[in-house]
């Protein structure tokens, strides 16, 4: 550590019971505090936020094994970084006999070629791999590596965590800012933790660059509400705009509105809206969640959501923000009915499975002579012209495929009436045209 690095750099933990956080991986028992203090060394991915300790748990691991730590950024390193890594182990392991910890840190960034350069020098024990990520691994790295590492998920810090370091940081004499004379009250600390948002990173640089501030101010080194103004800005939720953190708060949506939550349903727009997500993005996600959700338990929720989208795309934010709103509560406040969507599901299996079965004769459409002479709508029952506006037995699947059951409305909203319609029809049909379903049931 040089004199003149950042205070998170100088804070760093040297010991494991100075980190904080992280109890379901560091209370007695657990597997990574049982890695770093009694080994064997085992390769590993560390999965977690920014600022939760993904470096500072590698290290201690290095350190507590008598272990050479190589660290690479997956931003900048390349296959020939790598090969100069396996030289270095090799040449450690030699001279001292001990392991080598390739710590990779994005390791997310890293493409195949770059994984596959390294995967047989921790297949044969040459390098410890321990990668640390704020990617799903199962989607960024390759099955062969994920096959041969542990993952770890690491949990965002809470307040209180981020509080501990601050204080540390403010009172620490040597590595921190003790020397200072700088003073913060509780409830500043309190602010600074809570703007962290889980960071214990982004606390520490936030606090030495409001140390500064209250120095080079005449304020006496105090560091409060004002500095803290002048020093808290941007945007502070965690989002990424298509990574897992986006996916996980988009699904908390979808799932707050089918399970019918406005509260929650609002809560999720408003975090990811904040975030920076697109407005269409939610607009698109609205109109299916519509027609996969509710469905014709309320059909008038489909035009609403498409409403919404129009009013997002003509007028833009606040107004059309305001727009996705109503229709998320709506949404989340409307009967709830998938029944088109597993019905279309089962249709689509069974297109698949069934193959291009010929349109019967009879549903066929005949323009021309040469059509009618070989019996194209020959038998076709006009409905209009039927009782009730229905040819009552009539046919309408393929020639030898029994008549199938994909539509079964809920007894929700309007399919209750939709569903008492259908019973009337099929009644009309009598045991004739009894669809597969309805065969095994009476069988």
């Amino acid at each position: 550590m040089t004199p003149h690095a950042p205070l998170a750099d100088r804070m760093r933990p040297e010991r494991l019971e100075d980190l904080v956080g992280q109890a379901h991986l560091l209370a007695p028992g657990r597997p990574v505090r049982e890695a770093i203090l009694s080994g064997p060394l085992h390769s590993m991915v560390l999965w977690g936020p920014p600022g939760t300790g993904k470096t500072t748990l590698a290290r201690l691991l290095a350190g507590s094994a008598g272990a050479q730590f190589l660290p690479l950024s997956a931003v900048l390193a390349g296959v020939k970084d790598i090969r100069e890594a396996v030289a270095r182990a090799r040449a450690y392991r030699e001279a001292k006999g001990g392991d080598t910890i390739l710590f990779i840190d994005e390791a997310h960034r890293f493409n195949k070629a770059q994984q596959d350069a390294f995967l047989p020098f921790v297949e044969d024990g040459t390098l410890v791999f321990v990668g640390a990520t704020t990617e799903n691994p199962s989607f960024e790295l390759n099955s062969a590596l994920l096959s041969r590492c542990r993952v770890y998920v690491l949990k965002p810090l809470s307040a209180a965590d981020i509080r501990a370091v601050v204080d540390r940081a403010l009172l620490d004499p040597e590595r921190g800012l003790g020397g200072m004379g700088l003073g913060m009250d509780p409830v500043d600390r309190d602010r600074l933790a809570a703007f962290a948002d889980g960071d214990a990173r982004r606390a520490l640089n936030v606090l030495e660059v409001a140390a500064e501030h209250a120095l080079r101010s005449g304020r006496g080194g105090v560091i409060g509400a004002e500095v803290l103004d002048a020093v808290l800005t941007g945007d502070i939720r965690r989002f990424d705009k298509g990574g897992e953190v986006f996916y996980d708060q988009i699904s908390a949506l979808h799932k707050s509105i089918r399970g019918s939550d406005p509260d929650a349903s609002l809560y999720w727009l408003a975090r990811m809206l904040d975030g920076g997500c697109d407005p269409l993005y939610h607009a698109r996600r609205l109109v299916r969640v519509a027609s996969e959700d509710v469905g014709n338990a309320d059909p008038r929720a489909l035009p609403l959501a498409l409403a919404a989208w129009e009013v997002q795309e003509r007028l833009g934010s606040p107004e059309g923000e305001l727009a996705l709103a109503q229709a998320a509560v709506y949404l989340a406040c409307a009967p709830k009915s998938n029944a088109v969507y597993t019905g279309f599901s089962e249709a689509r299996a069974d297109v698949r499975r069934l193959g291009s079965s010929e349109v019967p004769l009879h549903l066929r459409n005949a323009p021309t002579g040469l059509m009618r002479r070989l019996d194209y709508g020959a038998g076709y029952r006009y409905p209009h012209n039927e009782p009730q506006a229905y040819a009552a037995g009539q046919r309408y699947f393929p020639d030898g495929m029994e008549a199938r059951r994909y539509y079964r409305p809920v007894p929700r909203g309007l399919e209750t009436t939709i569903a008492e319609k259908l019973e009337r029809l099929r009644q009309l049909d009598g045991p004739g045209k009894a669809t597969s379903r309805e065969s095994d049931e009476r069988g």
